[in-house]
């Protein structure tokens, strides 16, 4: 290799590099847009059964039944909407008149109470969680102003959800819209392999999603019919809530069952501990665990198999490793990922040994 080689070769890696870094920092700058054109690519999903359910059972013309799909899903989305606002404005309410030292002696109750019941040293809550030094550094006047902030934040959404539902829009229209976007950047021998990938996946992943609220909805009617037989207030949004928890898979149950058991106690602050305290947590997070047996060895299985069609044990495997290398984003998107590679893999390498034990059910 002579020095003009060598040199055009250096260059031409420079330039490789540079171009490089540019898509780099040009895709960080349009992170926004990526994750706008990731939601409308979930939602179409979920709502491409509606849509070829329209189209073609109803013979819906592909316009109206675009538009239809997409009343359909924005009605949901403001159907959950409406259940979280008016919490969030009567929160805020409450906030505002807060009378900090009728807290205090709540929490001060509480304590002692939960002292007598166990037969605790009542040094133990004088060092560590006495109302003096719970309240010290905490300003709970800010909290007004804090929740305002947050509602804030979200009506700066309000451009975020307009260009979703736009995209969303010609998703639906045009359901091969993207995988054309894809398909121009491919080798023409293998155009015929990826456009059967394609669909393949967006087979999968619409069933996958689709039982994924399945599985919520059950859990929502499982921890509503607990919170309500035990007269817990707003039992429906906290259900909903730690429904939607258990998206996260393994961390989201564990801090749902948090939060149901310090909105429970919450909820019966002023009562007897050990009358009305106690028991009444203790049921509902009997019925929560109950619930999430049911999701473990009944919902999760039968939409792992029949949707993305996987073991559990090699859910759980890809789960815990995504988790470990990208934490609770890499938990939530480890099933779809594992799913779009394994299509991939069984397209390109079908003769390959372990892909083919991989890929048997498909």
């Amino acid at each position: 290799m002579n020095s003009k080689e060598l040199t055009s070769g250096i260059v031409w890696a420079v330039v490789q590099l540079l171009l490089g870094a540019l898509l780099i920092w040009i895709l960080w700058q349009l992170q926004s847009l990526i994750v706008y054109i990731a939601i409308a690519a979930v939602m179409s999903l979920i709502g491409r059964p509606i849509n070829k359910f329209l189209a073609k059972k109803l013979h819906f013309s592909n316009l109206l039944s675009t538009v239809v799909t997409l009343l359909v899903l924005l009605g949901a989305l403001t159907f959950i909407i409406s259940l979280f606002v008016p919490l969030l404005i009567h929160q805020g309410e409450n906030l505002s008149l807060l009378d900090v030292d009728s807290l205090k002696e709540k929490v001060a109750q509480l304590i002692e109470q939960i002292s007598v019941y166990f037969q605790l040293d009542s040094r133990f809550w004088d060092q560590q969680l006495s109302t003096e030094n719970l309240f010290k550094n905490v300003n709970l006047s800010l909290l007004p102003e804090f929740l305002n902030q947050i509602l804030e934040i979200l009506g700066g959404f309000t451009i975020g959800l307009f260009s979703v539902l736009f995209i969303l829009f010609f998703f639906l229209k045009d359901s091969n819209m993207l995988e054309r976007s894809i398909l121009t950047l491919v080798n023409n021998k293998v155009e015929g392999r990826v456009a059967k990938s394609f669909e393949k996946i967006k087979n999968l992943l619409s069933r996958y999603f689709l039982g994924l609220l399945l599985q919520i909805s059950i859990l929502l009617i499982i921890y509503s019919l607990v919170l309500f037989i035990f007269g817990i207030e707003n039992a429906f949004v906290i259900a909903f809530l730690c429904a939607l928890l258990n998206l996260i898979p393994y961390l989201g149950p564990i801090i749902g069952g948090i939060l149901m058991l310090l909105l429970t106690m919450n909820s019966n602050i002023d009562t007897d501990f050990s009358t009305v305290i106690l028991p009444k947590t203790i049921y509902v997070m009997i019925g929560f665990i109950v619930g999430q047996l049911i999701d473990n060895f009944f919902s999760q299985p039968i939409i792992f198999s029949n949707s993305v069609k996987s073991h559990p044990l090699e859910i759980f495997i890809v789960i815990l490793a995504s988790g470990t290398l990208f934490g609770p984003v890499g938990m939530i998107v480890a099933v779809p990922t594992y799913t779009a590679i394994k299509v991939v893999l069984q397209e390109f390498l079908a003769a390959n040994k372990i892909v083919r034990s991989l890929t048997k059910d498909f």
